[in-house]
């Protein structure tokens, strides 16, 4: 069975550190520079914790990468450093929300330090939250992550081609958080006008749930760079790249607001439009 290790046990990766023990691994991270509440669903999720990054690294046979959109090629930087010279050698899976062109960054920089690459996407919320979340990966040892004991996920193999699996999350998370920023922006706008509860009733719950809009808020900060991403990818297609800047506006803006410091995991599920309204008020 082989050992799992983990870079970034926050809810998302702490959740999936817990469907990988579900199906019988070892999983294993450090809380090394991680605050009070990373420390918390770590200990939740039954993950085994090692003093330093470089013990995960020692010891894992896999790595799972699940670190905010901005941070993914300084953590290949950190895990390809830590390879340097040594004699571990795990496969290195990236499951962050990064465009093709950033995955392939990411790539190079772990190949480099001998080290192979799977690229990977997350569509769905974590495990422990909702079981049922789509694991989407690709490059040449993408069936091998694919066939590690998940439970509560799926694991899908998109093709032997680094960047692919980002591609997937990059047109998915487009609509998805596009549809969130647009709802957020139409009760915020609604609310200003003292029209919320006619707009509410109109729209009903077709593009998304008050409680989903202010579950997004919590994440804003994380959001503003995969709308970066997301704006890159597109420009990449041959496609403007100017909607997702603007969504990136959109989620800087949320982030400042009081809503976004809250905590999704305690988030109540019976959340209003109108406390998201005042939960995003100046």
């Amino acid at each position: 069975m082989k050992v799992i290790g983990l870079v970034g046990a926050g809810h998302m990766g702490s959740g999936l550190g817990w469907a990988l023990r579900e199906g019988g691994h070892d999983v294993v991270t450090s809380l090394s520079g991680r605050s009070e509440r990373t420390a918390g669903l770590a200990a939740d999720a039954g993950l085994r914790v090692v003093p330093r990054p470089a013990d995960v690294l020692a010891q894992a046979d896999v790595i799972l990468v699940v670190t905010p959109p901005g941070a993914a090629v300084d953590a290949a930087t950190g895990i390809a450093a830590l390879a340097g010279g040594g004699s571990a050698r795990p496969l290195v899976v990236d499951l962050n929300a990064v465009s093709p062109t950033t995955a392939g960054a990411a790539a190079e920089v772990i190949t480099a330090a001998g080290l192979e690459f799977v690229d990977g996407s997350i569509s769905g919320p974590p495990p422990t939250v909702r079981p049922g979340a789509s694991i989407y990966l690709s490059g040449p040892r993408a069936a091998e992550v694919a066939g590690l004991n998940w439970r509560h996920v799926r694991p899908v193999v998109v093709s032997g081609r680094v960047g692919a699996a980002s591609a997937v999350k990059m047109s998915t998370a487009s609509v998805y958080k596009g549809l969130m920023g647009l709802m957020a922006q139409a009760i915020r706008s609604a609310a200003e006008y003292d029209v919320l509860e006619p707009v509410m009733a109109d729209l009903g719950e077709s593009f998304g749930t008050p409680y989903e809009v202010a579950l997004a808020s919590t994440k804003a900060h994380r959001y503003v760079a995969e709308m970066h991403e997301i704006a890159r990818s597109q420009a990449a297609a041959g496609l403007t790249p100017a909607l997702f800047e603007a969504f990136a506006a959109v989620w800087a803006d949320v982030a400042g607001r009081p809503l976004a410091g809250g905590r999704p995991e305690t988030l109540p599920r019976d959340f209003t439009a109108r406390q998201v309204a005042d939960g995003l008020s100046p």
